[in-house]
């Protein structure tokens, strides 16, 4: 039985991947960009010296450089998730990261593996692209679910804010000191722009339309309409957030109810390539009495369509809206 080291190398090289691009990202920003920085980074900017145009200046450029860089080829597919990621690097930046790590990864196959060279080349640009590609998305995920755990309580102290007597400007300043990144930062933004002249609703429109979040669309509504209309600011936002944090609570609920079968339907669609994976390492020459077949490959195709229905099928089942 001869089994074959290659897949388990393929494998290091894309966590290897991953790992340099993580690397590279706390290497050249450090703390700053911590989702999990008390501090947030607007006002750790701010203690470092720069000046409030200044620190609003870059904020903002980071927050929109790369849905400005949309036209550049292939860098569409990464711009939205970026965007939603506040990813620091500029775009240019992020696609000489992409080439640094082809190249990586091309020579970490070079060096494990037996493939020709033009699977090599392939492989590893692939490996660059969708490394940097899996890292931005994780990213924008973990920032998009803490900006919605951090929304509820935000109102919050604003309302305590605006019944002290405070203006809802101050209530939206207090927000950017005591809330940390992500939204502290994002909420600095909105309190420095109205600082300048910006109409508060238009930022909070803005931003809810950058994370595309509900919840935050809820907010800038509600302070448009308080705007135009009048009426008590407070009360408004007092039961917004009680909204939000009940809509919180039912999507938490929602998404225990369904794990088990986002779950099942994981283990469904992998366990299939898993155990494909398993026989090629295992026994290369498992199916040479039958490749030759004239259905051998209609069967492969119809193999791999019923696990692409199965996994449609299962998203659909499982993706409850909230």
């Amino acid at each position: 039985m001869q089994i074959s080291a290659e897949p388990l190398i393929y494998a290091i090289v894309f966590v290897a991947v991953l790992l340099v691009v993580e690397g590279l990202y706390l290497t050249a920003f450090g703390k700053s960009i911590s989702l999990n920085n008390r501090l947030n980074r607007r006002l750790e900017l701010l203690e470092k010296g720069a000046g409030r145009e200044e620190v609003l200046e870059q904020l903002r450029k980071e927050v929109s450089q790369h849905m400005n860089a949309k036209g550049i080829p292939l860098y569409a597919i990464l711009a939205e998730k970026a965007q939603k990621a506040n990813i620091a690097f500029s775009p240019p930046q992020l696609i000489l990261i992409m080439g640094l790590l082809s190249a990586f990864a091309f020579l970490g196959l070079t060096l494990g593996t037996e493939a020709g060279l033009g699977v090599r080349i392939m492989v590893a640009i692939g490996m660059g692209v969708g490394g940097v590609y899996v890292w931005v998305n994780n990213k924008a995920k973990k920032r998009l679910a803490m900006i919605e755990e951090q929304l509820p309580d935000a109102v919050e102290l604003m309302v305590r804010s605006l019944r002290v007597g405070h203006p809802f400007s101050s209530a939206i300043n207090i927000v950017a000191k005591e809330v940390p990144d992500p939204l502290g930062s994002e909420f600095g933004i909105i309190a420095d722009e109205a600082a300048y002249g910006r109409d508060v609703s238009e930022s909070l429109k803005a931003l809810a339309e950058r994370v595309d979040m509900q919840d935050m669309r809820f907010l800038a509504v509600a302070v448009t309409i308080q705007s135009q209309a009048g009426g008590n600011l407070a009360e408004i936002l007092d039961g917004l957030a009680k909204v939000i944090r009940a809509r919180f609570k039912l999507f938490r609920r929602v998404k225990a109810i369904t794990a088990e079968a986002k779950w099942s339907g994981m283990f469904l669609s992998v366990f299939p390539l898993v155990a494909l994976l398993g026989i090629v390492v295992i026994q290369p020459d498992y199916y040479d009495d039958v490749k030759d077949t004239p259905l051998f490959i209609p069967a492969c195709i119809a193999v791999g369509v019923l696990l692409v229905v199965n996994v449609v099928f299962m998203r659909m089942m499982v993706n409850i809206k909230v």
